[in-house]
């Protein structure tokens, strides 16, 4: 039996600092089955993993580059260099206006020998875990706000393309999945830049002006079958498939049906719903009722535990 998969999102999100290369590490320990990687861009066209086109929640950036913030007062990391961006160190994710941690109770909110890793970093490091331990984790990389690179004449999604082809991921058997908020965007590496690696239509909320798509149109079985027309999965965010009370919606269902995968989003033991009792609850939930093919969380090792004892 193939058992649905665990995405570590961030890497162990949960423990440490988003994206280091140690969160990836403790990750593929605990098993998990894909990390994932969010994509923006330098100065120079470097790839990089962060999940933000700004680089103050996450580095020191303030600190090291105090004059270099933009006209709204944020660092982006599209202004910087790589040399200068590796010159920051990496740490838990914190608000840049309180400077108070987002999640209190993960890893302390203190300087770090951490760097942000460069996407090709990143897929070294993990090829060379998995050569070491014998297991293979994939990868899942996310292109970030590709309009809005576009518009300072960056091609995100052709430079991460390159990168991955580089590393010899060009093939729809490979163990990745490439992801995007963006429907434009995800059609176009599809249809216009040939891509043939697995890729996840990503649905979040209108409110996150993620992209200008209508989110809420997706939904459907007519959206669904749209995003079928060019993609091979689907990653809503979780409240589309189990409502607030806990009750699984026909979203997955009708994925299925124009066979695509569902990987929801984010699972955190610190931010359970209001119908989660506990982290299992929630997982189990998921994979046992809702039929999920897999699922993204800051805590893979407890994920993998909830899902073994929900599914073997």
């Amino acid at each position: 039996m193939t058992l649905p998969c665990v995405i570590a999102h961030r890497g162990a999100s949960g423990y440490l600092p988003e994206h280091s290369l140690a969160a990836k590490a403790m990750a593929h320990a605990m098993g998990a089955d894909f990390l994932e990687q969010d994509v923006v861009l330098t100065s120079d066209d470097v790839p990089i993993v962060l999940h933000d086109i700004h680089l103050d929640t996450v580095t020191d950036v303030a600190d090291v580059f105090p004059n270099r913030a933009n006209s709204d007062g944020r660092f982006y990391a599209i202004d910087f260099s790589l040399d200068e961006i590796k010159q920051l160190s990496l740490r838990e994710r914190f608000d840049h206006v309180t400077a108070k941690p987002i999640f209190a109770n993960r890893f302390p909110l203190q300087h770090t020998a951490l760097t942000i890793p460069t996407l090709r970093e990143e897929i070294k490091f993990i090829h060379g875990l998995n050569i070491s331990t014998g297991r293979i984790a994939g990868i899942y990389p996310e292109i970030k706000k590709p309009a809005w690179h576009r518009g300072h004449g960056k091609d995100i999604s052709q430079i991460v393309i390159d990168v991955m082809a580089e590393l010899g991921f060009d093939g729809s058997d490979d163990p990745i999945f490439l992801q995007c908020f963006d429907p434009k965007e995800t059609r176009r590496i599809r249809e216009q830049l040939g891509c043939k690696l697995p890729l996840i239509q990503l649905i979040g909320k209108n409110e996150w002006n993620e992209s200008d798509a209508d989110y809420e149109k997706m939904l459907t079985s007519k959206g669904l079958k749209r995003i079928a027309e060019y993609a091979d999965g689907v990653g809503p965010w979780m409240g589309y498939v189990v409502d607030d009370s806990g009750q699984p919606t026909d979203f997955t269902a009708i994925a299925h049906q124009w066979n695509l995968v569902v990987h929801p989003f984010t699972f955190r033991a610190d931010q359970l719903p209001s119908w989660a009792g506990s982290f299992g609850q929630l997982v189990t939930t998921f994979f046992r009722r809702a039929k999920v093919d897999g699922l993204f969380t800051d805590f893979p090792d407890k994920a993998i535990q909830a899902r073994n004892a929900a599914v073997c």
